[in-house]
């Protein structure tokens, strides 16, 4: 009985052998699969937007990319598609005298900006749909309240057409002017990713902390993966 009870444990204890000589096995082909990079970020528009908004001269075939604009920044300095180029760029619409989610969006972009702060190839831009109210002056003292340096995170305004133009037919998201009325504005709580190609690759809530962890993460996939 005794020599069955050591056979038994003798077999028992190459089971827990031939196991723990698995993990490294098991761990190293995950860390294979996982360094293949097989999350898959998608990009926006390879057949064209479609002219959503029924106002934009965009192609319905090709590959959709920003258009090129140039708007100024809370220091008085030109800033827009060109800065653009080569970085992975994080966009939203909103306006300082907003009473609804602009603040929350603003909070969640400073721990965007926090995140990527010593990153140079991230930058933010948050562009103003009441340019006329939202001059220069008034963005400076925004982007500091949100701990915003220029050329990392710019705050944009510029004219009001274009602007609008940019939101509905560049980055194909909606955007109403209030006629200078905070509560008539209509604008988008969407965090736009653009990639360094100016392909659009994510939309995330402004407004979902959930969200924008996601939007962080997969920012960082564009930094460090092959997408």
């Amino acid at each position: 009985m005794l020599r069955f009870i050591m056979r038994g444990i003798r077999i028992l204890q190459g089971m827990v052998l031939v196991c723990i000589l698995l993990i490294p096995v098991l761990i190293f082909m995950f860390l294979k699969g996982f360094g293949s990079n097989t999350y898959d970020i998608p990009i926006y528009y390879q057949k064209g937007t479609q002219n959503p908004f029924k106002e934009c001269a965009v192609s319905d075939t090709t590959q959709h990319y920003i258009p090129d604009f140039t708007f100024i920044n809370q220091d008085g300095q030109p800033a827009g598609k060109a800065d653009m180029e080569g970085k992975i760029t994080i966009v939203d619409f909103f306006f300082t005298s907003c009473p609804s989610i602009c603040p929350v969006m603003s909070e969640e972009m400073e721990r965007v900006n926090d995140m990527f702060r010593d990153e140079p190839r991230v930058q933010i831009l948050s562009i103003s749909i009441d340019p006329e109210f939202d001059t220069p002056e008034i963005l400076k003292e925004y982007a500091e309240r949100h701990h915003a340096e220029s050329g990392k995170w710019d705050f944009l305004s510029g004219d009001k057409l274009t602007t609008y133009e940019l939101a509905r037919c560049g980055f194909v998201i909606p955007a109403l002017d209030g006629q200078g009325i905070p509560d008539n504005f209509v604008h988008s709580d969407k965090f736009t990713l653009v990639d360094e190609q100016g392909r659009i690759r994510g939309y995330y809530s402004g407004t979902n902390r959930e969200d924008v962890d996601l939007l962080m993460l997969e920012t960082k996939i564009l930094l460090y993966g092959n997408q």
